[in-house]
């Protein structure tokens, strides 16, 4: 009996090995399968036609082409391992969450876009579907275990089709399957990605609302030609490159102390901001690129305006929460081949205006875009899920200011790139515009 036990555990534990050894994940998974195992999203689309349009309208069919995604990895990232090949890993494993067809593949570095590869599917119908769990805890840095076949994997029980078997999983219901690719840590250790723990540590995580509620709502629809009509998923994805995701994400009070104040005197203004929306911080994902501030105004009764400049608090590491015209981002001098680079301007935003970030730093202390070389985080004075934050103005009138009604208001910006650095790597505008996420106005009258 015990002879039969023993034969018995080491079958088991083959058995375990062979598992792990033909379905790999994160690193081990760079060349560990062919292109040709994994349908395109065309062919899912003769079936998935709703869903399919949905897709092609998301950032998730967009990872490894957009123009921004494209600049970043080959002008600096790439650049950046071929003259520092020990950074050439992490470099490659970029390619797991933006173009992870290539990196199953093993097809690293990838065509450019322009070369119309399968890298530029980016994250296909069938990346996801074939996701049979993860290795590790918690998920980060493209540790799913893709297991591509005639199996789909998702989230419905019971479905069939005439193309494909279909399996439950209820990984497809929990947030891990997210943070396989928006968790991310980086060789120094450090969490330059961290939205799905932001999450788990959040209100939302205790109240049982997984990310897919938010980012992929339901609605009444058919998930096949041939379905009947159900609720369905929604494939668009929604998040910071959607412009009705960000309205109203945070929303925004204001008040004077007083309401009637004479001539010459000082007007104190308070600025609630309450982050309403999001499940994670906000902003969230690639930090150290967005930038969300907070831009205040007075307008006089002559229509004259105003810039007012956010009253400091005095924490460690404000200085970089209130904008200045300093000068960041040196190390971008590496991979662009400029010694002794001075940087760009590090905000590109109204000089005293409040901003909502977490700045990363390279190994010599700047500030940095490239979360790869990033060696420490500064103060994170982001806004968590349902916190409130107080800014306050105080205003001396100036002499000019006529007797009347001032009118305040209160603009909270975002833009996704950080617009000197757009500029200075010539990504096209969209990605540096200005997206208001919110407004308030309040007034106090002015008397002799």
């Amino acid at each position: 009996m015990r002879h039969f036990l023993l034969i018995a555990l080491v079958l088991l534990c083959a058995a375990a090995y062979l598992w792990s050894q033909a379905l790999p994940s994160g690193d081990a998974a760079k060349g560990s399968k062919k292109y040709d195992q994994y349908e395109k999203p065309t062919v899912c689309k003769s079936c998935h036609l709703d869903i399919y349009q949905q897709w092609t309208q998301a950032m998730m069919s967009q990872a490894y082409t957009h123009h921004w995604d494209e600049i970043e990895y080959f002008d600096l990232a790439e650049a950046h391992a071929e003259k520092v090949p020990a950074i050439r890993g992490v470099i490659d494993g970029c390619n797991g969450c933006h173009a992870p067809l290539a990196f199953l593949a093993g097809d690293v570095p990838p065509p450019r876009p322009d070369k119309n590869s399968r890298a530029n599917e980016s994250v296909s119908c069938e990346v996801c579907h074939s996701i049979k769990g993860y290795a590790g805890d918690p998920p980060n840095d493209y540790n799913y275990i893709s297991a591509p076949g005639r199996t789909k994997y998702g989230a419905k029980p019971g479905l069939k089709s005439p193309h494909h078997d279909t399996e439950y999983l209820n990984l497809f219901t929990q947030t891990e399957l997210c943070g396989t690719c928006h968790n991310e840590k980086n060789p120094f250790g450090i969490w330059v990605k961290s939205t799905q723990m932001e999450w788990k540590e959040g209100p939302y995580a205790k109240e049982g609302v997984p990310c897919m509620q938010c980012h992929m709502p339901k609605a009444l629809g058919k998930n096949a030609t041939m379905a009947k009509e159900e609720m369905v998923a929604q494939h668009l994805f929604h998040g910071a490159h959607d412009a009705g995701k960000l309205a109203s994400a945070v929303e925004l009070r204001m008040h004077p102390e007083e309401r009637e104040v004479k001539l010459g005197e000082t007007v104190i203004i308070k600025v609630q901001l309450f982050s309403a929306k999001p499940g994670h911080k906000f902003p969230t994902g690639s930090v150290e690129d967005r930038i969300v501030w907070l831009h205040v105004t007075a307008t006089d009764a002559a229509g004259k305006e105003y810039h007012l400049p956010v009253d400091k608090k005095g924490f460690a590491g404000e200085e970089y929460t209130v904008a200045s015209d300093a000068l960041a981002y040196q190390d971008m001098g590496i991979p662009k081949g400029i010694p002794n680079f001075a940087g760009v301007q590090r905000d590109g935003v109204p000089i005293g205006d409040r901003i909502f970030r977490m700045p990363y730093f390279d190994p010599d202390g700047n500030m940095t875009m490239m979360q790869w070389n990033t060696k420490s985080l500064g103060v994170d004075y982001r806004l968590a899920p349902r916190e409130t934050k107080i800014e306050s103005y105080t205003w001396q009138l100036p002499d000019e200011v006529p007797a009347g009604k001032v009118t305040f208001k209160a603009q909270l910006n975002y833009q996704r790139l950080v617009k000197p650095v757009a500029d200075f790597l010539g990504v096209p505008a969209d990605e540096s515009e200005i997206v208001p996420v919110n407004l308030a106005t309040t007034w106090i009258e002015v008397y002799e």
